[in-house]
């Protein structure tokens, strides 16, 4: 094998990540949903983005691998586990060197990082341990609307106001959106309500951080357009749309760590 590859592995709650890359950049990506034992999610989204690349036979071909995420230290072929944090920074500020703020929604936390000149964390605050306004959250609010995500995410657009969701607690909160959809007030108003709510806890997180611009936002929940609208409308700044999938983002990040490490040991 000719060409040196290096990879990231973000093992997640609900699902796992991976990027290879090479000199020439980015050649293999894969997302998969979480198993049981992060164990078998990491052999498993490792081995699907190696057959997107033709001189890769497994993961044991690739010349260096960092794992993040909360199941970092689970991946069995990782030479390495760094904080999801430090990777999100990386991967982020790497697609967009003016990146100075992240919000990184992922599947049951959500975390707020300052970044510095270089794509170090500088500082990093994350939510307490209710779910409100991570992935899994937004799974149940989908749940209830009878909705997939994506719908989900596309439904508070159509709103002409916003019914505000009040409750702090995940479980709180479902049932306080059962019973507004019970007294037929519109689904959109309500979706718009529970859009504001996060935006307003992701506001909360970034104040103990700092808001600088450029704010980009990563994880899966990026690709709620009624979360960013949302958020928008809060901070009162345009959030930088990454080229890059922010889903990927980690594990993305990832794999720049484990060029520039291997790369140092030579």
């Amino acid at each position: 094998m000719q060409n040196k590859y290096y990879a990231g592995c973000d093992i997640g709650s609900t699902t796992g990540k991976a990027v290879i890359l090479n000199s020439d950049g980015v050649k293999g990506m894969a997302v998969c949903a979480s198993e049981i034992d992060p164990e078998k999610t990491a052999i498993k989204v490792l081995e699907m983005a190696c057959k997107k690349i033709d001189d890769i036979n497994d993961p044991k071909d690739i010349s260096y691998i960092v794992g993040t995420g909360y199941g970092r230290r689970e991946v069995p072929f990782a030479n390495e586990n760094i904080s999801e944090i430090t990777c999100h920074a990386m991967g982020a500020f790497t697609c967009q060197p003016d990146t100075r703020t992240i919000i990184d929604i992922g599947g049951q936390d959500v975390k707020a990082i300052s970044v510095g000149d270089n794509g170090e964390v500088i500082d990093f605050s994350m939510n307490d341990k209710c779910a409100a306004g991570t992935g899994r959250f937004f799974e149940m609010m989908a749940h209830i609307f009878r909705m997939d995500l994506t719908q989900f995410s596309e439904l508070s657009l159509e709103a002409k106001k916003i019914i505000p969701v009040t409750s702090q607690c995940s479980v709180f909160a479902e049932t306080e959106v059962i019973t507004l959809l019970a007294k037929r007030k519109k689904a959109a108003e309500i979706a718009a309500g529970i859009q504001a709510s996060v935006a307003k806890r992701c506001f909360t997180l970034l104040k103990k951080t700092g808001i600088t611009p450029l704010i980009t936002i990563t994880g899966g929940c990026s690709k709620n357009r009624g979360l960013i609208k949302a958020l928008e409308k809060k901070l009162r700044v345009s959030i930088y749309s990454l080229e890059l999938d922010p889903q990927l983002m980690g594990a993305y990040g990832a794999a720049i760590i484990a060029k520039k490490n291997k790369e140092t040991t030579i």
